[in-house]
């Protein structure tokens, strides 16, 4: 029966298909970022005082898991900022785009995603920091360091909602 051959042929190609797109969205590191996410941490600033932040992000994932949208929200008793961003993983390698409406800020990022952890640098006309976010299981640690603002660091610890 060279008909039922020729089905069973394309079913085991379209299992390897999918098993080998499953295998690489597994492999991403955006995939476990999925979600809505919450928390809090701390904001210093260079004249040495520290607030406390309360965040809420939502990262939204492509099926196959090489591209991320965000929205990361977060605000103190002083500061509160609003951050969007496009980022496609190729490799290890990231790159994107980011934009803070708080500030009418934008720019790129760049950098590198292996296993749960992320690293990268964003850059602006006017700001350029620093980040970290690894991810394992239901907890997020995010590290943010600009560069030349009165903001001298943000460390925020973030839970799967």
């Amino acid at each position: 029966m060279p008909g039922f051959s020729v089905i069973r042929a394309g079913l085991l190609g379209a299992s390897l298909c999918l098993t080998s797109l499953s295998a690489q969205a597994a492999r991403s590191p955006f995939t476990a970022l999925a979600g809505l996410w919450s928390g809090g941490g701390t904001l210093n600033t260079s004249d040495g005082q520290q607030e406390q932040l309360r965040c809420r992000a939502h990262y939204s994932v492509a099926p196959d898991g090489t591209e991320l949208r965000l929205n990361l929200r977060c605000a103190s008793a002083s500061y509160n900022f609003n951050l969007a961003g496009d980022v496609e993983e190729r490799g290890s390698e990231i790159h994107g785009s980011w934009s803070e409406s708080t500030r009418n800020a934008s720019g790129s990022i760049s950098g590198r995603a292996v296993g749960d952890r992320i690293e990268a640098a964003a850059v602006g006309q006017n700001f350029s920091a620093n980040l970290s976010l690894t991810t394992r299981r239901n907890r997020q640690a995010v590290f943010i360091r600009p560069q030349g603002a009165n903001i001298t660091s943000v460390a925020l610890t973030l839970y799967r909602r």
